[in-house]
């Protein structure tokens, strides 16, 4: 592949990656807006349909953005073996080290609220 090509596949990789924060984060503020309006005064069924929403949205989300985070990484890789010349692809080989935090650090977090919500919701009451 040509340097163009990998660098138009890794701005498609960075758009993935962004639209994969999109949906987990909108409903994790979304149901923590519930949470105040009293989602947990909401039967048993409720709390755990919201949960398995919750999970299921954030199960796929990281798995996106994990998956996303990688072809990223091995653009950047391609981009580097290839001995790229332009700034914005040395750019790119740069700042793909950093993709780990995309893989690992944002499920991590997605994980410490979904926790904090579902201790909100079962056992705050």
């Amino acid at each position: 592949m040509t340097e163009l090509e990998l660098v138009q596949l890794w701005s498609k990789a960075r758009w993935h990656l962004i639209v994969a924060q999109l949906a987990p984060t909108a409903l994790l503020g979304f149901t923590v807006w519930l949470a105040i309006e009293g989602l947990g005064d909401a039967t048993f069924a409720v709390r755990i349909a919201a949960t398995g929403i919750l999970l299921a949205s954030g199960v796929l989300g990281a798995l996106a953005q994990f998956s996303s985070a990688s072809e990223a990484q091995a653009i950047a890789n391609d981009l580097a073996s290839i001995g790229a010349s332009s700034s914005v692809a040395q750019r790119i080989v740069a700042l793909a080290g950093w993709a780990w935090i995309v893989k690992f650090v944002t499920p991590a977090i997605f994980v410490v609220i979904f926790a904090a919500l579902v201790t909100h919701l079962f056992l705050a009451f």
